[in-house]
């Protein structure tokens, strides 16, 4: 328990300081994009790069190789913490999952529902309101420290979780481009050879992602959005180690044991103790667990790079109000979803199936924190931008909704935050 603890506080310490960057990243991009800079920045993100395979070329400008390329990577480290909480965390069993499952649905449900009433004749932005920023909404609550119930910390991260889920199916079956049916059977050879990869027990990363690379450039063929492929493998990767526990812990004693039995008076190790430390490594390697292992080199990656990146070339919008006016339902369909829709789906569908006796709270969260949570759940930022890119090509609406969700999300943390502040005090 102890050690899932640690685990789990710096996971969460570091998607705060992803938040962080992540606010600093928009912030820059913002202030680029309205100064003298602004042209060249713009003709950065829009500059043309290709890959040649044979006689097969794929080329997207620079934002949409970070998108489409460098969001994979993110999906890959998003399908792996799935993945790794059904199997060990907070949703691995009904009776602990059933509670934030729940949340996330209404989280994403009555969104959805308030911008399509909203705009029922251009309903196709509806997945903008649905998303939740992990990195800033549980930064916000790490900033918050000791006045933070460590429980509701959780609670946000599991509710983000499935939310993310949701992100990726409304990703996979709603913003595709024209499909290409052709490609399906090469995606799905590439796919059956990952999962053979994982019946044959192959513990080694490596093959995993070569393959991995080639199921993303037929999914991207394919036209349903290439990220998807970084979610397919991850749950493709291992989850049990080359060697058990108790084995890693007698050879490692026996290679300790001789090293010790080892030492003489040469200031240098002797070849006994250098194979008794090859041993420990080697078996260091092989306890370890394939998922775990990925997941945790790619958190850094993605929370200080590819993230912080994305923010910087999809977060440039220059301020003009005007764009909002000439597209005020969408603009109000996003900001009301996030603002409202959130805070009522996730309050709302919990409190009701707890009532019905469907699902449990638990006893270490109040239904005053479940509401505080519901609005830090209305931080949409880099999934809702994300989003936003896909459901729209029009440059002047990709503008104006951008300017709702950074309104939107900033207003929900606050009144997050003194929910928070004002239960602490009470």
């Amino acid at each position: 328990m102890i050690k899932k603890f640690i685990v789990i506080e710096d996971f969460i310490s570091k998607e705060a300081l992803s938040g962080i960057i992540l606010f600093i990243a928009t912030i820059a991009a913002v202030i680029v994009a309205n100064s003298s800079l602004g042209e060249e920045y713009y003709d950065l993100w829009h500059m043309p790069l290709g890959i040649t395979l044979g006689d097969k070329t794929i080329s997207m400008s620079l934002t949409y190789w970070i998108n489409d390329g460098l969001m994979a990577l993110f999906f890959l480290m998003v399908g792996l913490e799935i993945k790794r909480e059904m199997i060990t965390g907070e949703l691995s069993s009904i009776s602990k999952a059933s509670f934030p499952i729940v949340a996330a649905i209404g989280g994403m449900a009555v969104p959805a529902l308030i911008y399509v009433a909203l705009n029922p004749d251009n309903f196709i932005g509806f997945g903008i309101p649905m998303a939740t920023d992990i990195a800033f909404a549980l930064g916000i609550l790490m900033l918050l420290g000791t006045k933070v119930n460590p429980s509701l910390k959780l609670f946000l991260m599991a509710l983000a979780v499935v939310d993310d889920l949701g992100a990726v199916l409304v990703v996979a079956t709603v913003y595709t481009s024209e499909i290409k049916v052709e490609y399906f059977l090469h995606a799905g050879i590439t796919y059956a050879l990952i999962w053979f990869l994982n019946y044959s027990g192959v513990k080694k990363i490596l093959p995993y992602l070569i393959l991995g690379i080639f199921l993303w450039i037929f999914i991207h063929e394919i036209g349903i959005h290439a990220t998807i492929a970084g979610v397919l493998l991850a749950f493709a990767i291992p989850i049990s180690s080359k060697i058990d526990e108790e084995e890693f812990i007698n050879k490692t004693r026996e290679s300790v044991d001789d090293f010790e039995n080892n030492i003489d008076n040469i200031p240098i190790l002797n070849h006994h103790q250098i194979d008794a430390l090859e041993s420990i490594a080697y078996g260091y390697d092989k306890v370890q667990n394939p998922l775990l292992r990925l997941e945790h080199n790619l958190h850094g990656l993605s929370a200080f790079f590819i993230m912080p990146l994305f923010a910087f070339s999809n977060a440039g919008v220059l301020i003009d109000f005007s764009t909002i006016s000439a597209n005020l339902m969408i603009v109000l369909g996003v900001v009301f979803g996030l603002l409202i829709g959130k805070p009522i789906g996730i309050f709302g569908f919990t409190y009701i199936l707890t009532k019905l006796r469907i699902i449990k709270k638990p006893e270490n969260i109040s239904w005053y924190e479940v509401i505080a949570v519901g609005f830090l759940g209305g931080i949409g930022f880099t999934m809702s931008i994300f989003i936003t890119h896909l459901a729209f090509s029009n440059e002047t609406i990709i503008a104006a909704v951008k300017l709702g969700v950074f309104a939107a999300s900033f207003i929900a943390a606050i009144i997050g935050v003194m929910l928070i502040m004002m239960k602490k005090k009470a």
